[in-house]
């Protein structure tokens, strides 16, 4: 039996503030905050200025429900390990604060409805969108790759990267040349920002066979990819300067942060090949950071008069 504790094996009734916080749980917040991030300031490139605010609020609406419905099946069909790791050992299906069907059955509600909502207010073609990345996720990631390729992460990753279409297709009903560079920006910088975090959580991975590249290869050789797709990330983002016709600010941003990047991601290697004491999670909260200034520089550029 898990060790954590199981509400309902304790016959405890949970309150209505509880079982609130315990389905917000299943959509892990902290990934949609950071698909938001991706969203919004697309959304001001494509329009080259202030997009429409009701627009702007129904695209991100419908993003946090897509994003929403993959964590929540995600967590379903995962729950077997997340009963083993102890970094997913709160999650709500393995404290036992929601059963099985609940979660499956909000999954496929917040689902369902992130489409109708884009479709019905934005356009279809983010609806499209929309269920794409959660069929990439949920299918291509959780059911094929995770627990069966080191690159699990590469491809599966490519869920991750779809809000920036979204958002562009939100405004435009179309897509171009920018929002796919951006795509790739978000594509090759997943793995170097999740990674390090399969190296901070090696044991845990290792204890429920997902065979994470933390896992399988060692630290010299996972820190070289991290240099590796860092340099890529940094690269492609440098594309959309030319392409996007961004200014000062974006231009600025893209090769500072980029340059703290990959300094981060060289620093990462360098102790591995030393066999020094190596801190993955510098490289990870690092990552968030520059994944971050990137896009709000990608939104406050077109507003510039420079």
């Amino acid at each position: 039996m898990n060790l954590a504790v199981d509400t309902r094996l304790r016959g405890e009734r949970i309150g209505f503030s509880r079982k609130a916080k315990a389905y917000l749980a299943l959509t892990k917040p902290r990934v949609i905050e950071l698909l938001l991030v991706t969203t919004a300031p697309v959304m001001i490139l494509a329009q080259n200025g202030i997009p429409n605010l009701w627009l702007v609020l129904w695209t991100l609406v419908g993003g946090a429900l897509s994003a929403g419905s993959a964590g929540a099946f995600n967590c379903y069909l995962d729950r077997d390990m997340d009963r083993i790791m102890k970094r997913t050992s709160g999650r709500p299906l393995v404290t036992g604060e929601l059963s099985d069907r609940e979660a499956l059955v909000f999954a496929w509600v917040i689902g369902a409805g992130s489409i109708l909502l884009l479709g019905l207010l934005v356009n279809w073609l983010s609806a499209a969108l929309s269920l794409a990345a959660i069929l990439i996720y949920v299918v291509l990631y959780t059911l094929v790759l995770k627990r069966r390729t080191p690159q699990n992460i590469v491809w599966g990753g490519a869920a991750g990267c779809v809000p920036v279409l979204i958002g562009w297709a939100a405004v435009t009903d179309s897509l171009g040349w920018a929002p796919v560079i951006l795509f790739g920006v978000v594509f090759l910088w997943t793995p170097p920002h999740y990674w390090p975090l399969s190296m901070r959580y090696r044991d845990d991975y290792s204890s429920a066979s997902v065979p994470m590249l933390g896992v399988v290869r060692g630290r010299t050789v996972v820190g070289l990819q991290v240099v590796l797709y860092a340099w890529a990330t940094v690269a492609c983002s440098l594309l959309l300067i030319p392409v996007g016709h961004m200014g000062i600010l974006y231009s600025a941003v893209a090769v500072i942060s980029g340059a703290w990047f990959v300094y981060e991601a060289h620093r990462l290697y360098s102790m591995a090949i030393r066999h020094g004491e190596v801190r993955p999670m510098r490289v990870f909260h690092s990552s968030i950071s520059y994944l971050t200034l990137l896009f709000i520089a990608v939104g406050i550029d077109p507003l510039l008069p420079f």
